[in-house]
């Protein structure tokens, strides 16, 4: 027994090291020298194809498809066509970042376009850092992901606002168009998206919080809670999760007789909430996007919107228009840079300025965040009928 333990503790201790040394800083050299653009420019996806949130990954994969097929028609980036390798992350953090690692290294891609949940945006940071590889994520919004403080993540960006411009904006909005001064709230307490929207809007919002509800992502049924919020006073319901729980969530507070108005994130924008929630209860709904069709930003919105709709028979979402910004803000960088690798990539990015987008004009700025314009539009029986643009300060 003293035997084997001696050789399970080596094999423990052997394990550990290895563990440790797969978590420790890159060295020098590979971090600085990142993945080199070879015969071909690879490109990586690192979306969500199946798990929970499998409908905003299938919105990012036909906007990015979509970019890429323009790019190769008309020369690829820098005269090279581009190579996609795409990997399901299962709408899991871990599989993120394996599927982020897996492409960085094996794949050697030169940039990767994923993912649209925050918390797995966060899960890839890591290996971003050690392989010296940029990502550009289409539509995760968490504050912390691109910096922290002055302490800014040098591979990581994305093509959509962060939380605490999409917090004001639901602060504005409630307090000057609803004229709402006391709202109930109700979000997903496992959620890092969840959780930051719900700090920014607090932050901004002068208004009274009568009530806070927390669920957990996975959670169906809502009605206890939602029975006791029915019994507060006050004029608007935040609704701040993905829209598995959301869209039931909806569908349950109007049966409860809740007919006020309901304002949630950027999250809702995919149709796939509408379908749970049912086109009765996605009525005098609100939600903060990063596209919407009824507001064309620029003439290749348009151009976007049309091709969208001859290959897919339906108008866009935010999550294919911000996927396939997300695409052409790597080939602008790459451009601009000549970029012979990853590293020259991600130095393109944080310069990136004026870029028009299909979703409007971005500047990232020393935080690299893009300064860019949101929508605040309205849903009745499930479809958009109105978009309000609301332009960065």
């Amino acid at each position: 027994m003293k035997k084997m333990s001696k050789v399970l503790v080596g094999v423990i201790t052997a394990a550990a090291v290895m563990t440790l040394a797969s978590c420790a800083p890159p060295g020098a050299a590979r971090s600085a020298n990142g993945n080199a653009i070879g015969k071909t420019f690879k490109i990586g996806y690192d979306i969500e194809m199946t798990g929970a949130l499998a409908a905003y990954g299938k919105g990012s994969e036909r906007g990015a498809d979509m970019a890429v097929a323009e790019l190769n028609a008309s020369g690829g980036i820098n005269g090279k066509k581009i190579e996609v390798s795409k990997k399901d992350n299962k709408s899991d953090n871990a599989e993120s970042a394996t599927v982020a690692a897996n492409l960085m290294s094996n794949d050697k891609v030169n940039a990767v376009i994923g993912t649209n949940a925050s918390s797995q945006t966060k899960a890839m940071i890591p290996n971003a850092t050690k392989f010296a590889v940029p990502i550009v994520a289409p539509t995760s919004t968490n504050d912390e992901l691109t910096h922290k403080g002055n302490q800014v993540e040098k591979y990581v960006f994305r093509a959509i606002f962060p939380d605490s411009f999409q917090g004001k904006v639901i602060s504005d909005f409630v307090t000057n168009s609803l004229k709402d001064d006391a709202v109930a709230v109700y979000y997903d307490n496992s959620s890092d998206y969840a959780k930051g929207l719900f700090q920014n809007f607090k932050d901004k919002y002068k208004g009274k919080i009568v009530e806070v509800a927390t669920y957990q992502a996975g959670e169906k049924d809502f009605q206890a809670q939602l029975s006791k919020l029915s019994n507060e006073k006050f004029g608007t319901l935040i609704v701040l999760g993905y829209y598995q729980e959301a869209g039931i969530l909806v569908k349950q507070a109007r049966d409860l007789g809740m007919s006020m108005p309901i304002v949630g994130g950027d999250v809702l924008a995919d149709p796939t909430f509408t379908a749970l929630a049912g086109e009765k209860a996605a009525t005098n709904v609100y939600f903060v996007s990063g596209f919407s069709s009824l507001k064309p930003a620029n003439n290749k919105t348009e151009a976007f919107i049309k091709k969208y709709k001859e290959k897919y028979g339906t108008v866009p979402s935010t999550y294919e228009a911000c996927a396939y910004d997300a695409v052409m803000m790597v080939k602008a960088a790459a451009t601009a840079e000549n970029a012979k690798t990853s590293v020259d990539i991600a130095k393109g990015l944080a310069k990136l300025q004026d870029f028009k987008g299909v979703t409007g004009t971005i500047t990232i700025n020393k935080f690299h965040d893009p300064v860019k314009s949101a929508y605040l539009v309205k849903l009745e029986k499930g479809k958009e009928v109105s978009a309000e643009v609301v332009n960065p300060q």
